[in-house]
């Protein structure tokens, strides 16, 4: 089990690693942002823009909101606008962080999946899940710039601490 002080903990690293991976981003040239670099999202945006739409959906899950589907990347332009719906993101889910109680942890949430299926599972697994999807997209957008001929931050967890002790 884990704790809710814990769970904070780590979405405070998510959201020091994806602020660090957006800075670094801005400096791209858009056609450096948008080039099919054959990963599992094709560019840096397409990828970029998962992990927010990822993150946005199991948010609304977790609110117990219906029939959310994941962001269109080209909706997104620019870094900047990629930028201020994360930013718009963060305050809701700082909201919820905060209104969470230990006991909502142990809860187990419904959710169907993009496919429609259902699943069941408790809200601590689901918000470990979520935060290693984002880390795990984030090293393939850290591969990309490297791609790109771009030095990518390093966003290793003992890097968040050393930062912010």
């Amino acid at each position: 089990m884990i704790t809710k002080g814990q769970i904070i903990e780590l979405y405070y690293y998510d959201e020091w690693a994806n602020f660090k991976l957006l800075d670094a981003i801005s400096h791209l040239e858009n056609e450096e942002l948008i080039r099919d670099l054959s990963s599992s999202f094709r560019s840096v945006r397409d990828t970029m823009v998962h992990i927010l739409g990822a993150e946005e959906l199991w948010l609304s899950r977790w609110r117990g909101e219906q029939g959310r589907t994941l962001l269109n990347a080209n909706d997104f332009s620019t870094v900047d606008a990629l930028t201020k719906r994360w930013g718009e993101f963060k305050k809701l889910l700082n909201s919820y962080l905060d209104s969470l109680k230990e006991e909502n942890l142990m809860e187990e949430i419904s959710y169907k999946n993009l496919k429609g299926i259902p699943y069941r599972l408790e809200l601590w697994k689901q918000m470990l899940h979520v935060n290693n999807h984002s880390s795990y997209h984030r090293g393939q957008v850290v591969s990309m710039l490297r791609q790109l001929k771009k030095q990518p931050p390093s966003l290793d967890l003992i890097n968040y601490y050393l930062e912010n002790k």
